[in-house]
């Protein structure tokens, strides 16, 4: 009974922070920190506790940003079928208590963060605050662009990562990894929300399909994927192959959504580029970091 009764927790504190979230962001924020050891030929060995700090930390931080958010929008989480089992909608977890495990996840992540350096610490208390305030609270609600805004705030991961190991993040092929985090949520979450459409107006969330339509939301997705074809050449400097990769996988993005838009209706189209959004995210971080890893070990 014990047993059940303590899994019957987790899972509910699982819901609260969204570990689902939490994992998919490490993935980035390793790939900066590799990164950054490899560009700065750092020895992996002097460098252990900082890297589980900046993983500590940033899992903290992403889980603190995920319950404040569950707090806010526990009224419209009622509304949509695949928020309306939040435990803040289901009142297994108080307001209260959700918003102490909110603020106790936040200080000790941005405390693990600053351990590492200063300016991780500042990261994640942007990323903490730009998640919570200019895209929960101020913009969500109340314009179509409320996806540009969560994107900062979403593509903060690679920048802590680098930033823990390195203090300086003006490095291009840094930056290429912040602009792609930015450029890439836009066709993914338009997706889910041409997918989630009478959910999201349902709930009176002005995604932009629901808002201006799906024509609007094709012609601004494929802007953005050329943007993310440019992009790609933010990693000259560092590797030709990773460029490549980078350059193929938005190319081949670009062509899928004017293919789908074309020859199938708008939810075939929207479920192909969620899916291929999380392929192209999956093999560029993964790539990203197998590079460096195999570099850093090379130098050592």
């Amino acid at each position: 009974m014990q047993i059940a009764q303590k899994s019957n927790y987790s899972q509910i504190l699982a819901k609260t922070v969204k570990t689902g979230i939490i994992k998919s962001n490490l993935i980035p924020m390793l790939a900066g920190l590799t990164l950054a050891m490899y560009t700065y030929g750092v020895d992996p060995f002097s460098k252990v506790l900082d890297v589980i700090l900046a993983i500590i930390g940033t899992a903290l931080v992403i889980g603190a940003a995920g319950a404040f958010n569950n707090l806010y929008d526990r009224d419209i989480d009622s509304i949509m079928e695949r928020t309306k089992t939040r435990p803040t909608v289901t009142g297994e977890l108080s307001a209260k208590t959700v918003l102490w495990i909110a603020v106790v996840m936040a200080i000790l992540g941005i405390g693990a963060l600053l351990l590492t350096t200063p300016l991780a610490g500042f990261l994640g208390f942007l990323g903490l605050f730009l998640y919570v305030v200019p895209y929960t609270i101020w913009t969500k609600r109340r314009t179509v662009y409320n996806t540009e805004v969560g994107s900062l705030s979403g593509a903060m991961p690679p920048l802590i990562g680098w930033a823990a190991i390195h203090p300086d993040i003006t490095h291009p092929a840094i930056l290429g990894l912040f602009v792609i985090s930015v450029i890439w949520q836009m066709p993914h979450f338009y997706a889910i929300a041409i997918r989630r459409h009478e959910e999201y107006k349902a709930a009176n969330v002005p995604m932009l399909p629901v808002v201006k339509g799906v024509k609007r939301t094709y012609i601004q997705t494929n802007v953005y994927l050329v943007i993310l074809i440019a992009t790609s050449f933010l990693f000259k400097s560092l590797s030709l192959g990773l460029m490549l990769v980078s350059l193929l996988m938005s190319i081949i993005w670009l062509i899928l959504s004017m293919y789908g838009y074309k020859n199938a209706d708008s939810k075939k189209w929207a479920k192909l580029l969620f899916i291929y959004s999380l392929l192209y995210m999956t093999v560029i971080f993964t790539t990203v970091i197998i590079y460096a890893v195999v570099g850093i070990f090379l130098n050592l």
